[in-house]
Formats: C-alpha cells, structure tokens, sequence
C-alpha cells in the first residue's frame, strides 16, 4: 500500500512557509539599494541546491556577529591596538573600524582570489551551527518546518517595528526618508531601472527555485492556491517597501552623523589654523567664514585646503551599497553609534538569522522534496537520514567560503548561480504550460481545485504578458554579460583600506562558465534524455511482422 504523503497542519502553515521563504534578505539588503539606485525540475532542484550551499554563509556570519554583540564596546566599534600598543592598526586606520571588523576580523581576506588560504576556523564553526539549526528545522519535514515557519515569518516583523519606531527617533532619519520617496525622474527614463524593477520581485518571491512548487505538493488539492498567490506576492512586496523604510531612517541617521562629523573636524581645522575663537565657528556660518578666510588669508588658506575634507550629506546619501556590504557594514556602522547599541545589534542579527533561516527552509524543501519522493533513495534511507546527508555534504561544499578567499567564491555563487539559469527555467515553465500542457487544460484543472474560473488577467499573464517580460530580462543579461567585456570582482586592498577592482582568472571564469551551464543544461540534456528513452521503449513494444 502507498504510503500517504504528508501534508501541513492547516493551510495557514503553507502561507506562513511561502512568506518566510519569500521575505528573505533580499527584501532587507537589495530593495533598499535599488531605490537609493533608481529611486523547470531538474534544473530546479540544481540551482536550489547551489543557493543553499552558499547561502548557508550568510547565517554563520549572522551567528558569528550575533555572538560577538554581547560585548562591551561593540568590537567594530573602535580599532584594535597595534602589536606594540603605541596607536592603532594601520589597516584599520585606513579603512573603518566597520570595515576591518568585516574583512579581517570576520573573513580574514586574502588580495585576491588567487590566494585562497586557509579555512578559518571561526567562520567554519558558525558555519556548522548554522547547518546543524537547520537540519533540526527539517528534520521531520512539513510537520515541524510549518512549526518552524510561523517563528520565522513573525519574528522579522516584530523587530522590524521595534526598529521602525526607534529609526524614526534618531537623528537625522527624515533626511533619509526625504531622500527615500524623492523620486529620480530622470532615471524614469532608464530602461535599467525597470529591468532591476522587475528582476527584484522575480528573484524575491522566489521563482523557479521550486520551493514554492515543493511546498504546494503539501496541500489538499481543494487548496485556494489563488487567494494564497495574492496574499504572499502582496506581504512580500510590502515587506520591501517596510524594511526600506526602516533602513532609509537608519541610513539619514548614519549619514547625517558623518556630516555632522566631518564638518566638526573641518571647524576643529580652520579654528586652530587660524587661532579663532572656540565657538566662533559653526555649521551655519562655515562656508560664510571659509569665503571670507581664502580672501583674506590665500597663501595659509591655500595650505590648509588639501587638508580639508569635502563635506556633503547627498553625498553621504548617495553611497550606494547592497549584499553584504549594507548587512554588515553600513549597519553596524549605524548600530555602534546609537545607545545601548548591545540590544540593537543583537535584535538586528538576530532578525537577520530568522529571515536567513526561513529562506534556507524553502531552499532545502526543494531539494528535499524530489529526494525523498524518489522510490530508489526512499526506499533505502529514511526521510532523516536523507536530509542529514544533505546538510552534511552542503556544509562540507559550504567550507570553501570560510576559506580567505571564501568571500570573492561566494560573489561568484551569488552573481552567477541563480540569474540566467533561473530566467531560462521559469521560461521553459510557463511555456510548458501555456502552449505544451495547455492553458485550456491548466484552467479546468485549476476550476475543479478551487471552484474558480481563470478570468482573463491570468491568461493575459501567462500566455503573453509573463513570456515577453522573462525574454527581455534574458536578453539584457545575455547582452550585459557580453558588452561588459572581462568579468570583475572587488578584492579587498589592505594597504589602502578599500575594495579595487580586479579582473577573475581563468579558474575562477572556468567555475562561472560551469555554475551556469550545469543548471541549464539540465533542461535541454533531460528532454533529450525522455525522448531517446521513450523512443526505445515504443521500438522495443512494436509489434514483430
């Protein structure tokens, strides 16, 4: 007798799981970005596993400053001594106390990514805790990921607000949200802003990872799959606008108190260069006395100028950063000066480990769920046994990013992983559907489900609208890719304190070139692989004259 395949608690469950694996980091760390910018089986189940060997990452480093909040000072907050105690690290002098926290404290970076050094071990132990968490979370499939799922949905939100209610307060935060909803009208006209406009809500709701088709085959059939597309796709999009929100007051916070700081340290100059009073000079008349001190005084002002640094908040608002860079560098810039920054940083990483988690939960499922839906493995290993050796072989694979090259290999996952491929399989998707299967067909199946007839905006969407949109994008990555010439990345340069930019070697253009053929070359390589199989077996069948 079939066993009978398990199924969620109640659809809430499904909803909750949906949301958790769809509001993930990129709602916090690329939405952001882009508005400071611009104001198939197999297949799938490839690129999933992909995403959660690299993506596992992310939650070590999470763990890793979460743990590293609960002293006092903040250790990015200052810069450590140098070995012989008489000033600080030049490395960090040069850069930030954020930055050298990061890139050395934190990966310990090499040059380049020819230098892949040594794994660190404190990296790699967060890296095992963040794989152990997870295999606890999936260890009995859906009964105890929907469990999981309502923690990790919620608990973002909570802390969301309590950041929300705390970013609004700070200083400065209006000067972010102005600069948040100030549209750029001439960047209306950019045809790069929509394609990141529609690029961002296709990879946040999570498409053609197959997830969210792993997480459906868990429902009852009468499901109202319909109502739960609106509902997910609605949350997600105002998580994006919700977070940006809160990060923008942050963001006027921090940038508000680096001009504010800059223009102290150029008052500080000009009043001991020129024996002025001690509060003379403010910030009101600054540019007042700087006009009236070069007329007066050219030969000492004209000394005293390369000294000075050019202060500017659109500047500072202007600074553009995602991935990464915004989760543990710009706020933790903004963390360490706020009070009883301990709290803050710990609620920050420790919503930013909840929504990790929630995505690595939909990004398991979908590797899982085929695994232990095959007969072959199913029948010779039990359900835990399968996701334990999952986790173990995606952790052993994980390795390679605590290594000191590990941060430049996994830009290279990030970037390359999961674009092309993804844009290819979510095509061959929906024309599968629409014009192989059938969207009359589709439709009546979709009716006896939910009781429901498709109107005519869904097959707009997908018969026409969908397919158009998923070309464009592949064709403007295709062409990116092209006219961009030789692929770069940004190498970390401890002698000037900042990233450089620096072309990948061949190894490194070997791994891209494999990460992209191996994901898309399953669909092509398994339809063939059906046909040639099929064609046998009718050969083999056909009657003998």
């Amino acid at each position: 007798m079939e066993k009978a395949r398990a199924q969620w608690g109640n659809s809430l469950q499904f909803v909750f799981a949906c949301i958790s694996y769809a509001v993930g980091l990129g709602n916090v760390w690329r939405f952001p970005y882009l508005c400071q910018m611009y104001g198939g089986g197999v297949a799938s189940v490839v690129v999933s596993f992909f995403l959660a060997t690299y993506y596992n990452i992310i939650n070590a480093w999470s763990f890793w400053y979460l743990f590293n909040s609960f002293q006092d000072p903040l250790p990015w907050s200052v810069c450590p001594l140098n070995a012989n105690r008489t000033g600080y690290e030049e490395e960090c002098e040069r850069a930030s106390s954020t930055q050298y926290f990061w890139y050395r404290k934190t990966l310990n970076i090499s040059p380049s990514i020819r230098e892949s050094g040594a794994v660190q071990w404190e990296p790699a132990l967060c890296l095992m805790l963040a794989w152990m968490t997870v295999y606890l979370c999936i260890l009995r499939g859906t009964e105890s990921t929907g469990k999981v799922a309502y923690f990790t949905a919620l608990m973002p939100y909570c802390v969301l607000i309590i950041y929300l209610v705390r970013g609004l307060t700070l200083h400065g935060a209006t000067n972010g949200l102005i600069y948040m909803f100030t549209p750029k009208v001439e960047q209306l006209a950019n045809p790069k802003t929509w394609i990141n406009a529609a690029t961002q809500i296709f990879f946040s709701l999570g498409l053609g990872f197959g997830t969210l088709i792993a997480f459906a085959s868990y429902n009852e059939p009468s499901n109202n799959c319909q109502k739960h597309t609106i509902i997910v796709s609605l949350i997600n999009s105002a998580t994006s606008i919700f977070a940006s929100v809160v990060t923008f007051s942050i963001y006027g916070f921090k940038a508000t108190f680096n001009y504010e700081n800059c223009l102290n340290k150029v008052i500080l100059l000009l009043t001991n260069s020129f024996d002025l009073e001690d509060g003379f000079l403010t910030a009101s008349n600054l540019e007042q006395v700087k006009g009236y001190l070069a007329s007066t005084y050219p030969s000492k002002y004209s000394e005293v100028l390369p000294l000075m640094e050019n202060c500017s908040l659109e500047l500072e608002l202007d600074t553009a950063v995602q991935g990464t860079g915004l989760a543990f560098i710009v706020y933790t810039e903004a963390i360490k000066n706020m009070e009883v920054s301990q709290l803050w940083s710990v609620l920050y990483f420790f919503m930013l480990l909840m929504l990790g988690m929630g995505s690595m939960l939909g990004n398991t499922a979908a590797v899982l769920t085929p695994l232990t839906d095959s007969e072959v493995i199913s029948s010779h290993l039990p359900k835990e046994a399968i996701s334990g050796v999952m986790c173990l072989v995606n952790c052993a694979i994980g390795l390679l990013f605590t290594m000191e090259a590990g941060s430049y290999w996994f830009d290279i996952f990030n970037d390359y992983t999961a674009t092309l491929s993804l844009l290819l399989i979510v095509l061959v998707e929906t024309v599968a559907v629409c014009y192989v299967y059938g969207l009359r067909r589709f439709g009546a199946d979709l009716e006896a489900m939910t009781g429901c007839a498709l109107n005519w905006y869904w097959k707009a969407m997908w018969a026409c609208v969908s397919p158009l949109l998923i070309v464009s994008l592949f064709l403007f990555y295709l062409s990116d890719y092209i006219l961009s010439g030789a692929l770069q990345y940004q190498a970390w340069d401890a002698t000037q304190g900042r990233l450089v930019t620096k072309d990948y070697p061949t190894h490194a253009l070997a791994v891209i070139g494999l990460l992209v053929a191996s994901s898309t070359m399953c669909i092509p390589l398994v339809a063939l692989g059906t046909y040639v199989l099929r064609r046998l077996k009718r050969r083999d069948s056909a009657p003998v004259a």
